[in-house]
């Protein structure tokens, strides 16, 4: 991946994390990655785990480094980003990973020169098996693009996406590892009423959920061809299949990526 002059994180939760952990094995060095981060005990468990430098302070985030990643809750947008919008510059890149929050309004608080990239990651980065949209504002260089890009490959895939569509990835990889969980409680739910033991279904459930999702990735066939083969004539998944579409199982999900979405534009 390209080397930057150092990346500093303000906010030290468990995305902040992913990517800190992320970059270290790809080989970034330790020294270059500073963590701002207000509660004493993260930041102990930060430089312990992973040798970062730590610090109650953003203004010295900002200052020393590069490429800053916004990695706080929505709510604590404006009381983490305007103490420190002055020590913005055209050479500095703001990476947010607020959901929402458009780059037009993050520019306001920075300045306008300032380049401004907005990423829509999800919670597998924790495992490096992350999905993120990604889009540039007004001043985000290409070199700025291909380094936020860099940095979000190394805790999974990554799509660059209009701002518009943004808040369709939200509802779908943003929110979708939420879905994706019911569904695997779910269908261990099922194997325990036919006798499984928990453990056991819960293992299959998930190892099937993950299999499935890699076939998919690795395969370049659209998902209805696999189902296919999977539904042999009067056969036990066919079975199945008519009853998950029966009972909207297709229609719930596309329901509630709709909602996400929805919900996310309504942040603003």
């Amino acid at each position: 991946m390209q080397q930057t002059t150092g990346t500093g994180f303000i906010g030290g939760g468990n995305m902040a994390e992913a990517l800190i952990k992320g970059l270290i094995a790809s080989g970034m060095p330790v020294e270059k990655l500073m963590v701002a981060e207000l509660q004493p005990e993260r930041r102990e468990y930060l430089q312990r785990t992973y040798g970062v430098v730590v610090s109650a302070d953003s203004n010295e985030i900002v200052a020393q480094n590069e490429v800053i990643i916004l990695a706080v809750k929505h709510q604590g947008l404006e009381k983490a980003l305007l103490p420190v919008a002055d020590l913005f510059t055209n050479s500095k890149c703001l990476i947010s990973i607020l959901a929402g929050v458009a780059t037009a309004k993050l520019e306001a608080m920075v300045g306008d020169n300032v380049p401004v990239i907005r990423v829509m990651p999800n919670t597998p980065a924790l495992i490096g098996a992350g999905a993120a949209g990604i889009s540039a504002g007004r001043h985000a260089t290409v070199e700025f693009m291909d380094l936020a890009c860099d940095l979000f490959r190394c805790v999974g895939l990554v799509e660059v996406v209009a701002e518009s569509l943004l808040d369709a990835v939200t509802g779908l990889s943003g929110s979708g590892p939420a879905y994706v969980y019911m569904m695997i409680e779910a269908l261990a739910d099922g194997g325990v009423l036919e006798g499984l033991p928990r453990s056991t279904a819960l293992m299959l459930a998930a190892q099937t959920v993950a299999g499935t999702a890699q076939m998919v990735l690795e395969s370049n066939e659209h998902p209805a061809v696999l189902r296919d083969r999977v539904c042999s004539p009067a056969g036990t998944t066919i079975a199945a299949v008519q009853v998950l579409e029966r009972n909207g199982l297709r229609s719930a999900l596309i329901d509630a990526v709709q909602i996400s979405a929805r919900r996310s534009r309504e942040i603003r």
